[in-house]
């Protein structure tokens, strides 16, 4: 697993995380879930169900988002019969602590843990699919390593392989954060993975750009992958401006990978 402690200084963290500490009630069509991560510290998610026979997306949000931004969000997952579970990171929406990379890569692991063991304690499909959205690539990796075959799928949209190259890229990295280091680091993991996975991404994103997309399918060690590349989006607007193209790809990944009951 990268070492991300040295990168995690108040320059970088104040680049990397936008803690939101807003939350909406809970949908009818959902169920709150806390996560203890830490003495003292819990991450708060959100299981928006609509069937329990439909499979779940596990899916890590992007900086600047929190779970109840996804409560309309989830509704389109539900067109394509797909449950979603949506987490927060510390310190936003409703999970409190203060966010770094190092504890969101450990937090994920047990996320995972926590969310599973639900699934199967509320008698609901258990298997699962992992999804990262920007920011939340980092989360998603880790789990596809570390679990390897105990997930049916890996997503990444408008993600990165590593973030030592964001951190370059927008100019505040310094001599002593060993970002070559943690770029390989990063890499190596990516080549481990050998879940199925597909990859989203925005034609004209600029915060993280296409050549981040394309590294991941590059280097990931899968040999069930594929690269969609939205026309026209952006970073922000990818969803909606491939709505159709973007659903379509997830629920095509959920359909070609799901266990045979």
């Amino acid at each position: 697993m990268p070492d991300y402690s040295k990168i995690d200084t108040p320059d970088v963290l104040s680049y990397v995380f936008y803690p939101r500490d807003e939350f909406g009630p809970c949908p009818k069509y959902a169920f709150d879930h806390f996560i203890p991560v830490a003495d003292s510290v819990a991450v708060h998610c959100r299981f928006y169900k609509q069937e329990d026979s439909w499979p779940w997306i596990l899916y890590f949000h992007g900086n600047g988002e929190v779970v109840s931004d996804y409560d309309e969000i989830a509704i389109f997952y539900f067109k394509y019969k797909l449950n979603l579970v949506v987490v927060d990171y510390r310190g936003y929406g409703k999970s409190n602590g203060t966010p770094t990379v190092a504890d969101m890569s450990v937090d994920a692991h047990k996320v995972y843990e926590s969310v599973t063991a639900t699934l199967k304690e509320r008698n609901l499909r258990d298997d699962l699919w992992v999804m990262g959205r920007s920011l939340g690539s980092v989360s998603a990796l880790e789990i596809a390593y570390k679990q390897g075959s105990q997930i049916n799928g890996l997503i990444i949209e408008s993600g990165f392989p590593s973030i030592s190259s964001l951190i370059v890229r927008h100019g505040i990295a310094t001599p002593d954060m060993n970002l070559d280091a943690i770029t390989r680091e990063c890499l190596d993991m990516v080549k481990m993975i050998t879940v199925p996975v597909l990859i989203i991404h925005g034609e004209y994103d600029t915060l993280v750009p296409p050549d981040e997309a394309e590294t991941i399918l590059e280097n990931i060690g899968s040999s069930n992958k594929d690269l969609l590349m939205i026309p026209g989006a952006t970073h922000n607007d990818i969803m909606f401006v491939g709505l159709r193209q973007y659903m379509e790809a997830i629920r095509k990944l959920v359909d070609t990978t799901s266990p045979v009951k």
